[in-house]
Formats: structure tokens, C-alpha cells, sequence
């Protein structure tokens, strides 16, 4: 699916767009999504535990690349947050680099917009702690 490279590369996005919010990102990349992405994604949020955070600012952006599937929730303060378009704009925005075969630029450009919201509505504080890893899940 994804080379050693291209998940460090994600992993350095996620920790970079996480040193400007005190929000969490996570990445799960799945072998096989064979149902609603969006239906995945809610359990493996909640299999993550991505639910526990003090701030409630969890987002989970999900991706399974060989069914063309991907997803992105937000815990409850990050949900009240965004407009209704939000997450279509950064679906869009990673399908548009996916269509190109571009996954690992794809999902990076998907944390880096994920990113931008999170740190307006959440800045990063004096005392912030990472809550949760910033390593790429892959589910097989």
C-alpha cells in the first residue's frame, strides 16, 4: 500500500500540522473498506479511543486506497466547529490528489487542510501535550 518513505512522510505532516493546535490528528490507512467509509471510520474512532480527549478535538481521516474509499470524522468539539462544507472541501482536495495516484501527497494535503481548521479553533497551548500518536494506523 504505502512505503516506509510515504509514511513518514505522512507522519511528519500529521506531527506539523499538530505543533500549531492543541487538536489530534490520526491517519488509518485500510487494506479493505468494504461498506460505508464513513461507517469504518466512526469505528475505528471509537476503537482508537479517539474519543478521550480532554478538548473532544480528535479527527480521524480514514483511507482505504484500494477500494477508493476515505473518510474523515471529527470528535464533537471539531464537529461543532466547521461549517458544513468542511469536510467535503477537504475530501475533495485528497480525492483530487487519489485520482492521480498520488495517496501518501493525498493524505498529507488532507492533515495539512484538517490542520488549518483545528489550530484556528483549537491554538496550540503553553503546556499542550500529544494525547495521541501521530504514527499511521494501517489496518490490514
Amino acid at each position: 500500500m504505502l512505503n516506509k518513505e510515504e509514511l513518514q512522510r505522512i507522519t511528519e505532516s500529521i506531527q506539523l500540522a499538530e505543533s500549531h493546535t492543541s487538536g489530534e490528528i490520526r491517519v488509518c490507512v485500510a487494506r479493505q473498506c468494504k461498506g460505508d467509509p464513513l461507517e469504518a471510520a466512526f469505528k475505528k474512532f471509537n476503537q482508537l479511543k479517539m474519543d478521550t480527549t480532554r478538548l473532544r478535538n480528535g479527527v480521524l481521516i480514514y483511507v482505504s486506497p484500494s477500494d477508493h474509499k476515505t473518510a474523515i470524522i471529527g470528535d464533537q468539539g471539531i464537529h461543532d466547529a466547521v461549517n458544513g462544507g468542511f469536510w467535503n472541501e477537504a475530501l475533495e482536495k485528497m480525492l483530487s490528489y487519489f485520482k492521480k495516484g498520488e495517496i501518501s501527497e493525498g493524505i498529507c494535503k488532507g492533515v495539512e487542510k484538517v490542520g488549518e481548521l483545528i489550530k484556528s479553533r483549537y491554538p496550540v497551548s503553553e503546556n499542550d501535550i500529544n494525547e495521541l500518536g501521530d504514527e499511521v494506523i494501517m489496518e490490514e
